[in-house]
């Protein structure tokens, strides 16, 4: 064995065909369960949309790093089922560009998060995390309150996620300024239209506490609130096994 990769080393066109033919080996592995992904990855009609809301929180996680240190998949182990709620599932991601699974957790799994805890958990766990976690190392994110949510450009967000394939519709497009103040904004004239548009399950309320002011605090608490929210599939899953 050793003779045949000495007498390798010695011929460098046998030497590159050896290391082709070893890298497409692991090239195939790799490859060949994409053409079976119709069948291995799961789909859900029910599935819903970001609103224009939680998309810039969305984008304010990912801009503070959050994913550094919190992950948002939960692995099929039983301990983690136990502690963090049903496994993962590709559907879940399916409108995520980028998805955001990590795979560190200096801080907990935020996958089934949404619901957990009310608004003003959040508000005050982001002011000062030390506030109602006393060992907690996380940084505080107390300006978040104190910032107004940049909300003209929302219909540009939404564009370039439908341009990926995420199926936001031109209506949707047209109303995400609109929609974005109006889900944090329960008194609005035009929450209507955001549960037309996104379903009647979406959560309009001032995440912040203020309803007079899109900050984005309203638009981090608004996207933590509907972690594990967007599909019933992995509940459905879970009671399946």
């Amino acid at each position: 064995m050793f003779g045949l990769h000495y007498k390798l080393e010695r011929t460098a066109i046998g030497l590159v065909i050896a290391i082709i033919a070893v890298a497409s080996i692991g090239g195939f592995v790799e490859i060949a369960p994409l053409f079976t992904i119709d069948e291995t990855v799961e789909s859900d009609p029910d599935m819903r949309l970001y609103t224009p809301l939680e998309l810039a929180g969305r984008d304010i996680y990912m801009r503070e790093g959050c994913y550094a240190c919190h992950s948002q998949m939960i692995r099929t182990l039983r301990d983690e089922v136990d502690r963090y709620g049903p496994y993962s599932l590709a559907v879940e991601s399916q409108y995520d560009h980028p998805h955001l699974w990590g795979s560190k957790r200096t801080g907990p799994d935020l996958a089934r998060l949404g619901g957990k805890y009310s608004d003003a958990w959040h508000v005050a766990h982001l002011i000062n995390p030390r506030d109602v976690v006393a060992e907690s190392n996380m940084p505080r994110y107390g300006w978040l309150a104190e910032t107004i949510l940049r909300s003209d450009d929302l219909g540009l967000h939404l564009r370039a996620m439908q341009r990926v394939g995420v199926p936001y519709t031109e209506e949707m497009i047209a109303n995400a300024t609109q929609d974005a103040h109006a889900q944090a904004n329960p008194a609005a004239s035009t929450t209507q239209g955001v549960t037309e548009r996104y379903g009647e399950e979406t959560n309009i309320r001032a995440f912040d506490g203020d309803p007079q002011r899109l900050t984005e605090m309203d638009a981090l608490v608004a996207y933590l609130q509907i972690l594990g929210q967007l599909t019933d599939a992995p509940f459905q899953t879970a009671m399946e096994d």
